[in-house]
């Protein structure tokens, strides 16, 4: 992608993250039809965001590892004018992704826009629900950094590098973050750090650098529970404004106006 010309001041960013779709249409997750809910949170992508720069797909877009799932999801996001990048989560499967993401750069994972630099990295293990980072993800990062030292920096990955106070996620989380953070802490140009996975929303900031994390599209989790809990929040997205000075502002949008069936009984997903 090109950089922003030199009259733009900003770009603005979309995150889409753990959308659960399954291969068939009315495929539901804890009572909730995951296709229609990322249906109604584009919609309101598309009614409040009148430019969007780039989408980002912060891991879990399928729940059951389908081509079918990942295909709906290009062709939902696609109803949104602009580029979009993808990096998996526990639930996805890379080789389906890959198939599905043909023809595309879903997969690359460095960006260069406006005066950033967004750096896409994939926590997943497969056939595990905890994340780790493996040394080629560690270095492509290193690398990433090293070589636009001009640019500002957001790392994204799907699994939370840091406590959110939910004792049932602590163990899910990123297994080794202390090897994110000491490659992020030679570069003082990284800004924020992004992920998905907590479906719930998050930000607070470490050693200079923002950390957030955002809604699902479909169900979310209750903050702070000890054990598995849903909360009744209705679906929602982040968006990101990226200032070409470095700042970065952002905020949560969720929908409004239409119903959810979830299940508040269920027990893990």
């Amino acid at each position: 992608m090109s950089s922003a010309s030199a009259k733009d001041t900003s770009v603005l960013l979309v995150q889409l993250s753990d959308s659960h779709l399954f291969a068939e249409a009315d495929g539901r997750l804890l009572g909730m039809n995951t296709r229609q809910s990322l249906e109604k949170v584009i919609e309101s992508v598309l009614a409040e965001q009148p430019v969007v720069d780039l989408i980002l797909a912060t891991g879990d877009l399928s729940q059951d590892g389908s081509v079918e799932s990942y295909q709906a999801f290009r062709q939902l996001s696609a109803q949104i004018a602009a580029p979009v990048r993808w990096l998996p989560g526990n639930h996805d499967e890379l080789p389906q992704m890959a198939e599905a993401a043909q023809q595309s750069d879903f997969l690359e994972p460095v960006i260069d826009i406006g005066q950033w630099r967004i750096t896409l990295l994939d926590s997943a293990v497969p056939g595990s629900v905890p994340g780790y980072l493996q040394d080629a993800q560690l270095q492509l990062l290193a690398q990433a950094l090293s070589e636009a030292p001009q640019r500002h920096h957001l790392i994204c990955l799907h699994h939370h590098p840091v406590s959110i106070d939910c004792a049932w996620m602590e163990p899910i989380g990123l297994r080794n973050p202390e090897a994110l953070f000491a490659v992020l802490g030679r570069f003082p140009q990284v800004r924020a750090v992004l992920w998905g996975h907590i479906h719930q929303m998050f930000d607070q900031v470490r050693e200079g650098v923002r950390l957030l994390a955002s809604p699902s599209t479909c169900i979310q989790f209750a903050p702070g529970s000890e054990d598995f809990q849903l909360d009744d929040l209705p679906p929602g997205y982040r968006w990101l404004r990226l200032h070409d000075d470095g700042r970065l502002e952002t905020g949560i949008s969720r929908v409004t106006g239409f119903a959810f069936e979830v299940d508040l009984g269920g027990e893990g997903y």
